[in-house]
């Protein structure tokens, strides 16, 4: 599977097990990018009078990659940028679960505005904890990333489904971004109502990036507020008042959601099930030989789901003996973080089982 390396020439200087913190640029969006800015140097607003066009080609490109209808895709630079806005879309008070620990951009926008916030303990009774805390406490809103950006514990998408059908009336907010990218996901089956993501880690885009999908029965539940000018410009956002327009209130930059579409174009030319084979080979090794060397936390080798980042035990120490032999990975918690995308393989694995004496 080397040819899956072509196209990151990062991967001839490094040993990266480091997506989880930031994902490659491929050499197609890297060229689409060098392209872009040439033109706008050369043509300036000739090239961004068909800003509407190519954004529209982005939103039906998510639209169709993740199953859900471009008119219920909103583009935003980030997924904070994105959250935040649909927190502010939200009348308070009401009552929100979290999950203890979550990504930070979650846990403190919730808690930094007038919601009630209830807490359900991610260990590895995780699901059953979550339904315990919705019998219990009756929340309106409950956001959760789908993967934990420290150990990788994952929520399945059926239990969320089965979460909806249970609790219909809870508004379910995923962040996607150490997710998506990874393996096909069906927005419109999910049960996730709504759905953020930032696109410069799993799906190789780049910064300044990101999406909002909105389940349709949303428009009501929430009262997005901002409004601008690139609020009413393009198709589907045709009218005053128009909800995915309230988050899109300025003007787009091309270069960076451009990127985002030429990125989804290389994972459909590659194949999402093929990326999800290699990734699913690749994390069952890492995990297999870092549980045999005592380098996991127990209580995570309980569950069956799991991502393709894993937290392993050491310290500041041993993190700057890998990076001086070329292993890129990242702090985090009270261990590294490591992590393997489609264009990792089993030599790359091999090279940080050798440095880590397992």
């Amino acid at each position: 599977m080397d040819n899956l390396r072509k196209g990151f020439p990062v991967l001839e200087q490094y040993t990266y097990l480091n997506t989880a913190a930031s994902g490659l640029l491929p050499e197609k969006v890297w060229e689409f990018r060098q392209d872009h800015d040439l033109d706008f140097f050369l043509k300036a607003s000739v090239l961004k009078e068909k800003m509407g066009d190519m954004l529209t080609g982005v939103r039906e490109s998510i639209g169709n990659f993740f199953h859900c209808a471009p008119n219920r895709v909103a583009l935003v630079p980030n997924f904070s940028y994105g959250f935040n806005n649909v927190l502010e879309s939200i009348d308070k008070p009401s009552k929100v679960l979290l999950l203890e620990n979550d990504y930070p951009s979650i846990n403190w926008a919730v808690e930094s505005r007038d919601f009630n916030v209830v807490f359900a303990t991610i260990d590895e009774n995780l699901e059953e904890n979550i339904i315990a805390q919705i019998e219990k406490e009756q929340p309106h809103f409950f956001a959760f990333s789908l993967v934990q950006w420290i150990n990788g514990v994952k929520i399945n998408v059926e239990f969320l489904k089965k979460l909806k059908e249970k609790f219909p009336e809870l508004i379910l907010i995923a962040d996607g971004t150490q997710y998506f990218g990874t393996e096909a996901f069906d927005f419109d089956a999910s049960g996730i109502d709504i759905a953020v993501s930032s696109c410069y880690k799993w799906m190789n885009a780049g910064y300044g990036n990101g999406f909002i999908l909105f389940n349709e029965s949303v428009q009501g539940k929430i009262s997005p507020k901002n409004v601008g000018f690139g609020s009413l410009q393009g198709k589907y956002k045709a009218h005053e008042g128009n909800f995915i327009g309230k988050f899109e209130p300025g003007h787009y930059d091309t270069l960076n959601f451009g990127s985002l579409k030429v990125a989804i174009d290389l994972i459909q030319q590659i194949g999402i099930d093929v990326i999800s084979e290699r990734i699913n080979t690749l994390k069952s090794i890492a995990r297999k030989r870092f549980a045999s060397a005592g380098l996991l936390e127990d209580w995570t080798l309980e569950r069956e789901d799991y991502a393709s980042l894993f937290n392993i035990k050491g310290d500041e120490k041993l993190f700057n003996r890998l990076k001086g032999e070329g292993i890129i990975t990242s702090l985090r918690g009270e261990g590294i973080r490591v992590s393997m995308h489609y264009f990792n393989t089993e030599k790359d694995l091999n090279r940080l089982f050798k440095a880590l004496n397992i």
